[in-house]
């Protein structure tokens, strides 16, 4: 898998790593959506067990295994322009849009 990226979209997902390692983790999040899942770009400092490399340049891109049927060969992430989230897109399918980053790098167990 490839994820194409246009300027605006690796400025700002370089700025929402604000100078510190981490790796962006494609993820089908289904907890308490009553749904098939909501696509979000979790930042991640380190992958599970079940998480596949598929890019490293520009950045480090991942996704659990299980998921990585749900995505296409060749992508597109673009971010939206006038507002602080991206969209997914590839030849044939929108995998999703208003898509949010969320850092789980600075999360804590209590």
């Amino acid at each position: 898998m490839h994820i194409q990226l246009d300027t605006l979209t690796a400025d700002r997902l370089h700025k929402s790593l604000a100078g510190q390692p981490g790796s962006f983790k494609l993820f089908y999040d289904t907890e308490d959506c009553g749904c098939n899942g909501v696509l979000v770009i979790q930042i991640i400092s380190e992958p599970n067990a079940t998480d596949i490399v598929f890019q490293q340049e520009p950045f480090t891109f991942l996704c659990d295994r299980q998921q990585e049927s749900l995505f296409d060969e060749v992508m597109r992430l673009e971010a939206e322009e006038n507002y602080p989230s991206y969209k997914l897109i590839s030849d044939s399918t929108l995998f999703g849009s208003n898509i949010r980053v969320k850092d789980t790098r600075q999360q804590t167990v209590n």
